[in-house]
C-alpha cells in the first residue's frame, strides 16, 4: 500500500504542477515530492483514524454489554 500511496501522490504532484504552470524540471520534482508525502500521510491516517473508531467500538460494546447484562445479576 505505501508504494502504491506514493506513486498516487506523485502523479498527483506531477499533474498539479504540469497544469498549473510547467516552467522548469525541479517544479515539478518538488511537485511530485509533496504529492507523495501528502498521500503518505492521508494513508496513515487513514490506519490511524480506523484504529481509534476500532477501539471506540470495543469500548462501546463493553459498555452495552455492563448495561445490558450486568443488570440481571443485580
Amino acid at each position: 500500500m505505501p508504494v502504491t500511496a506514493t506513486m498516487v501522490g506523485a502523479v498527483l504532484g506531477l499533474g498539479t504542477q504540469m497544469y498549473s504552470n510547467a516552467l522548469h524540471p525541479w517544479e515539478h520534482v518538488l511537485g511530485m515530492g509533496l504529492g507523495a508525502v501528502f498521500v503518505n500521510q492521508l494513508v496513515k491516517w487513514d490506519a490511524q483514524l480506523q484504529v481509534d473508531l476500532d477501539k471506540m467500538l470495543d469500548k462501546a460494546k463493553a459498555a452495552n454489554e455492563r448495561r445490558y447484562f450486568d443488570e440481571d445479576e443485580d
